[in-house]
This record gives structure tokens, sequence and C-alpha cells, in this order.
């Protein structure tokens, strides 16, 4: 019930390089892939999903079409999809605990194609570079075993990570791919950039910072998001880190400092704001205990809903 490439089981044993040579198809897909340049995705029926989050969602889904994740450097993002029932989830994953992360995407996934008897799984794995601390080969290689110990068979088909998305570049290495997006009705996955990361940017990277495991965020039933009711104590150190300029903020926030994109540090000035504002978030942000429920409105624009509405 393993991780297969061409209906043959990975021998994990193996370096990654080994088995990239010995599926050279794999390569040219991820030279396919590479190729092409960054589509910019609007927000219109765009669920946009941050690090350490996953959506799921079917074709049926009458809001959403795209799921997208980018600002990935040692990260990885991972598209699963059934092509039965075509539920497709996408996460952002850092290696924080990769195999219960694995798991739960499965399941998720799962949980749309029981009724079809047709179909397979099938694993699309973008991002990481070869970077120093070889935190991205760390990632893959996690990512493959913990797909190869699942009790279903998983088949590989798009492997566009860490030596095979790297570029160089001044002796500095870099991710050639920092983003991608799946269009949930036609499967496709291409290169991406997202203008909107909303709703709710700062309060979901909050949650990251302090230490989150995956959440879902998504309720492709009821085709509505779901923020929270997240929670955390002070974030410790907060207004020496806000003082700190932005290289000190690049050098000790990053796991890649070198190759993460122009933004990084005003993003995380502003994650940083956010949890000096709200250092108790069961105070100012979740008096109730209840998430944050966004819908699409007829624009394709996420709204949010209020508990009076619902």
């Amino acid at each position: 019930m393993p991780l297969l490439i061409n209906g043959e089981r990975i021998d994990l044993a193996r370096p990654t390089g080994d088995v990239i040579r010995a599926y050279p198809h794999l390569e040219e897909k991820a030279k396919l892939l590479r190729s092409q340049p960054a589509q910019i995705v609007e927000p219109k029926g765009l669920l946009y999903v941050q690090q350490r989050e996953f959506a799921v969602t079917t074709p049926k889904d009458g809001s959403v079409s795209i799921l997208g994740s980018d600002d990935a450097t040692t990260c990885h993002i991972v598209v699963l999809r059934h092509t039965g029932s075509g539920a497709t989830c996408l996460t952002h994953c850092d290696g924080s605990d990769t195999e219960a992360e694995v798991s739960l995407i499965m399941s998720s996934v799962k949980s749309f194609s029981n009724t079809t008897g047709y179909g397979r799984l099938e694993v699309h794995l973008v991002g990481g570079f070869n970077d120093d601390r070889q935190l991205s080969q760390k990632l893959t290689n996690q990512l493959l075993r913990a797909f190869d110990l699942q009790p279903d068979d998983v088949h590989l088909v798009t492997f566009c990570v860490t030596e095979l998305n790297d570029r160089e570049e001044k002796d500095i290495h870099f991710p050639i791919i920092y983003g991608i997006a799946v269009n949930v009705k036609t499967a496709e996955i291409f290169p991406a950039t997202f203008p909107e990361k909303g709703p709710d940017e700062d309060l979901r990277s909050a949650h990251v910072l302090t230490g989150a495991t995956l959440t879902n965020i998504y309720d492709s039933k009821m085709e509505q998001l779901h923020i929270g009711p997240y929670f955390w104590r002070p974030f410790p150190h907060v207004d020496f880190w806000l003082e700190q300029d932005d290289e000190q903020i690049l050098q000790n926030l990053s796991t890649s400092p070198l190759a993460e994109p122009p933004h990084f540090v005003s993003h995380i000035r502003s994650t940083l704001t956010f949890l000096k504002e709200h250092p108790f978030p069961s105070r100012s942000l979740f008096p109730d205990r209840k998430p944050r429920i966004y819908k699409k409105n007829e624009e394709g624009l996420w709204e949010q809903v209020y508990s009076d509405k619902i």
C-alpha cells in the first residue's frame, strides 16, 4: 500500500537523485512545470492556503475553483487528488509534523471518495531547493516516507522539489517555483503568485508563528472558510523583535534568509505587530469561542458571515 511511480514501489533506501534518474519522466515533468511563468491568480474563486493550513474540495464546489499557496522556500506545497471523485487537497508543509499531516490530508481526501469504486490517489510535490542547511532535502524525504507508510496506494505524479526546483545565481541557491495553484475543476497545476492572501492574513500567520499544528480551514459542504478560534500566549520578546532592523529579522526568523521573497520582512513585521496588539486572542478576537466564517459573495470574493445570519 505504498508510494508508487508508474505502478512500481519507490525504493526509499536509495538517494533521491537515484530515484529521479530511474524515472526520467518525473524530471521531464518537473522541467516543464519550471519552464512555465508564474500566473497571477486573482481573488475571484480562489481559496488561498497559508503555511500549516490545508483545504479540500471537489469539482462540484460552486464557490472555489482554485486552491493555491506560495512563499515556499524550504517548505513544500502538496496537492493530493482522487481521480475518481475529483476531491482535491492542497497544503503547505514545513516539516513540523510531516507524518501526522500526511495522514490528515489522506483521510480528508478519502472522506470525499468513499462512494466511487474507480480512480486512484495521486500526489504532486512542489517546493524547496538546495538550501545550505538541507532542510528541503529533509522535508522531501519525510514526505516520501510518510506517503509510503499509508494504507492506500498513492501515485507520485509530480516531483518538482529540492534539486529539481533549484537555481543558482552568484553561488547562491534559490527555489525556481515559490508557489503553485491547482484548478479543482480541471486538475491543472501551475506556478502561481497571489496578490491577495486573505482573509485574515495576519491572524492566520500569527497562528503559525505561535506554533500551530496543521489546520483544515474549509468546509466544502457549506462552502465556508472557517478561521479559528485560535488561542495563544503573549508572544515572547515581541517588542525586541519589532525593534530589530530588517537584516536581523531575516537572519533570525527565516529558514533560508538569502532566498526569501522581497516581502518576507514586511510580512513578519505585520504578523508581530498583530501579536503585540492581540496578546490574548480569547479576549480580543474570539470572545465567543467561535470561528470567523467567510463565504464567497456574488463577485467571488470572501465576505464575513455573522452568526445572526447563519
